[in-house]
């Protein structure tokens, strides 16, 4: 069978051909939970905590209210619960307006429903949310948080309570989810190339090195001070004068504290949000790549294959400049 591409990009789910703009992925969100029963009932019940009759449940799209704007999905079988989903592309959560705004919507409010709640959905992990929503209770009705990631795991336990057609939906549903799950340009080939310290700085139990080479891991702020906005595909380090290795990032979360992810590092919440990278296996430069005409602290980009053939670091960056 041949392939469909869109924009250069091969398409492996329908929903891919609806775009993975926030807009695009309620749409999807909303036509897998009304196709889905079992789909459905998994997810009220993961927010909620109840056992619906998915028969019973109008879900609405993009639904206008002039005081208080577009709600993205809102789920109600008009007795025992009613939900208003706000969905989010990457680690981004409501504001405090908009969370507001919504637990005053008149039909909400006037709504005889037992059960109410406000969901934000996005790439943020249910433990980031609790640490960054701005509240998790407003005029009264509870907000939560549902990440892609658990959206994902509850298609994937409602396969077996789905028939073919809508094993298939869910499967591509996945597929999709799997695509929106991290920012990284799956395709580039742009490393980018940090500098270790070799010593242990005060307070912590580990070396930066350590942190890299027995950890598997690293972290650094979300943009600012000319850090990346967004996380790079493959990552290399430095130091000793040299290039050390280069490893593709397989996953990353965004946390205001280290040692949820690194055993060693202290117990304690910082002020700015960071990537923290899961690393692959070590990819290690076959000669000697020397760091060139760099700032002991700096930090550049390179292609790839100029790291891996070019003598010096700075070299490479500027060859890859070039291209």
């Amino acid at each position: 069978m041949g392939t469909l591409k869109a924009y250069g990009d091969e398409v492996l789910s329908v929903f891919q051909l609806i775009g993975d703009k926030e807009n695009d992925i309620t749409k999807s969100i909303a036509w897998a939970l009304n196709k889905c029963p079992a789909f459905l009932e998994k997810v009220v019940n993961e927010i909620l905590g109840l056992k619906i009759d998915p028969e019973t449940v109008d879900i609405l799209y993009q639904s206008y209210d002039p005081k208080t704007g577009i709600t993205d999905i809102e789920m109600t079988d008009s007795n025992l619960f009613y939900l208003i989903i706000e969905a989010k592309r990457g680690w981004i959560l409501p504001g405090t307006d908009q969370l507001t705004k919504y637990s005053i919507r008149e039909t909400f409010v006037k709504s005889s429903a037992k059960y109410k709640a406000i969901v934000s959905m996005s790439e943020c992990s249910e433990e980031y949310a609790k640490c960054n929503l701005p509240f998790m209770e407003v005029n009264g009705i509870p907000v939560k948080h549902l990440s892609w990631r658990k959206i994902f795991d509850l298609a994937s336990q409602s396969k077996s309570e789905s028939n073919n057609a809508q094993k298939r939906l869910l499967k591509e549903l996945q597929t999709y989810l799997g695509g929106i799950m991290t920012m990284q340009t799956k395709d580039s080939n742009w490393v980018y190339v940090v500098s270790l310290g070799s010593g242990k700085p005060e307070g912590w139990g580990i070396s930066w090195i350590d942190i890299v080479n027995k950890c598997g891991k690293y972290f650094h702020p979300v943009g600012g001070k000319g850090w990346p906005k967004e996380p790079p595909n493959y990552i290399a380090f430095r130091y000793a004068g040299k290039l050390q290795s280069i490893h593709h990032i397989e996953d990353y979360v965004v946390s205001r504290n280290m040692h949820d992810e690194i055993a060693e590092m202290p117990d304690e919440v910082w002020e700015d949000n960071h990537f923290i990278y899961e690393l692959g296996p070590a990819i290690i430069p076959s000669k000697v790549v020397k760091t060139g005409n760099i700032y002991p602290n700096g930090r550049v980009w390179a292609m790839l294959d100029t790291l891996l053939t070019c003598d010096t670091i700075s070299e490479a960056r500027d060859l890859s400049k070039e291209r």
